[in-house]
């Protein structure tokens, strides 16, 4: 496929480092151009030089695209860059990761996109296709911190590949085909990558817009902006929605508190919401999903209820981890944005709540609203502690119940085991980026929790049954 070709992967991370390793192993010449000093990045580059990548670190000059026949864009960067736009000027073909795994490919994709739920609703959907396929013969990769390029060489033929696609990913994408695809929901996010709410729309759409007949999309009823996308599904591919609203008489919504999956005048139920392992409003949207997605590829429904029940959700998605004096504690580091956030606050009462960081600037009316409603103690650190204060004030939320941690996880801890009771639950849901604390949300997830787990009388997750502490 790439025998005697030379190719150009710009971005060296998982994904970037990911395509130059299989461009190698398809005996392509292989260059990989970081803007970033190699010091500055994590990556071990040994097995890469080993594997005669050749190594390109610090400014990108046009001269990098001499001879070469391809370029594979990794999704941190912008198509936007001089070197990019270059590429096109030039005539030479410009893919990204996602499209490279695609040409790969032997078995379906079945795809998820949307602004918040994605690595929830592929980590389950992951474990529906296991149910068919078996874990041998199912991928699970994408935006989810897996290359998906390296997930579609493993599983070869004859499986299905679960794929977390972000607005990144579907720039430099053109003829991306997934068999099956589900976009949660559009809200306001990325717009400095993107330039407008109309082309972060345009990049999600772009999911479906290559499917044909035979082909499914599923979306987000109760979502205005992904319910009008109907109107764009391309001709003889089936649309179908789902809702935790609305009584669909086609899709996948609730009947009373059941789940069910509803086609051709036909009703298959699956788990209730008590049941469902995954907690909150915005998980049942996020299962509803996974199963119209899983039963289209042909899973077995009594198979589907045993995952359900069983799957509690991904590290850093309000994970609970830990109780301390009767309280407990979450990790919702993954909320980078309000929208996101206002999910976590959705799911609980009278919360300790800790929030800010590297600030995106996004309004902060309806986050503040429901702060006000619901939580009874906020917590603020970072870059945007100050904006949220103000924000808190202004939506009546006592100032005498926010307090200041500065840029210390460690004061903001202690802040919220001195102000948590019985009864109150401790939530780490920043309505932010982290990057003016740490390298990634991952980062700022795991020292929140490691701190908790260091307070006295912690217990976790992990021992809570047999009762021994952390």
């Amino acid at each position: 496929m790439f025998e005697a070709k030379h190719m150009l992967v710009v971005g060296a991370g998982v994904s970037g480092s990911a395509a130059a390793r299989i461009g190698r192993q398809f005996g392509a010449a292989v260059t990989l151009s970081d803007a970033k000093a190699e010091k500055d990045l994590k990556e071990d580059f040994a097995p890469l030089r080993a594997a005669g990548v050749r190594l390109v670190f610090g400014p990108q000059e046009e001269s990098l695209l001499d001879g070469v026949d391809l370029v594979v864009v990794a999704p941190a960067v912008p198509v936007r860059i001089p070197l990019i736009q270059a590429a096109y000027r030039r005539g030479i073909r410009v893919i990204s990761e996602v499209e490279l795994a695609a040409e790969l490919a032997q078995s379906p994709f079945y795809a998820v996109t949307g602004t918040n739920g994605k690595t929830t609703t592929v980590t389950l959907l992951g474990l529906l296709l296991q149910t068919k396929y078996g874990a041998e013969k199912t991928g699970v990769g994408g935006n989810i911190g897996v290359a998906l390029s390296e997930e579609a060489l493993r599983v070869g033929a004859g499986g299905a590949i679960a794929a977390e696609i972000s607005s990144y990913q579907m720039e430099a994408t053109q003829h991306f085909h997934p068999h099956a695809a589900a976009v949660l929901n559009v809200t306001p996010d990325h717009i400095l990558r993107h330039g407008s709410m109309e082309v972060y729309q345009a990049m999600k759409e772009r999911l479906f817009r290559e499917e044909t007949a035979g082909d499914l999309v599923v979306l987000n009823y109760d979502d205005v902006k992904t319910r009008g996308m109907k109107a764009r599904v391309p001709e003889g591919v089936r649309a179908c929605y789902f809702s935790r609203k609305e009584a669909l008489a086609e899709g996948a919504c609730l009947a009373g508190d059941t789940l069910v999956l509803r086609s051709g005048g036909e009703e298959v139920p699956l788990v209730t919401v008590d049941e469902l392992g995954i907690k909150g409003p915005h998980n049942v949207e996020n299962a509803l999903a996974a199963c119209a997605l899983a039963y289209f590829a042909g899973c077995d429904p009594e198979k589907m209820r045993g995952v359900l029940r069983s799957f509690h959700g991904v590290e850093h998605r309000i994970e609970y981890f830990a109780t301390v004096d009767g309280v407990p504690y979450y990790n919702d580091s993954k909320a980078t944005n309000t929208d996101s956030a206002i999910k976590a606050l959705q799911t609980f009462e009278h919360i300790v709540l800790l929030a800010g960081g590297d600030d995106k600037m996004t309004d902060l009316t309806d986050f503040m609203a429901l702060v006000k409603e619901r939580v009874d103690a906020l917590i603020l650190i970072g870059d945007a502690a100050l904006r949220f204060r103000d924000a808190a004030c202004a939506a009546g939320f006592p100032e005498e119940n926010i307090y200041a941690a500065g840029y210390s996880m460690p004061r903001a801890v202690e802040l919220a085991h001195a102000c948590a009771h019985a009864g109150e639950v401790v939530l780490l849901s920043p309505a932010c980026a982290s990057f003016d604390m740490y390298d990634g949300m991952a980062q700022r997830g795991r020292d929140f929790k490691r701190l908790v787990r260091a307070l006295p009388h912690a217990v976790s997750e992990e021992t809570a049954e047999s009762g021994g502490e952390a």
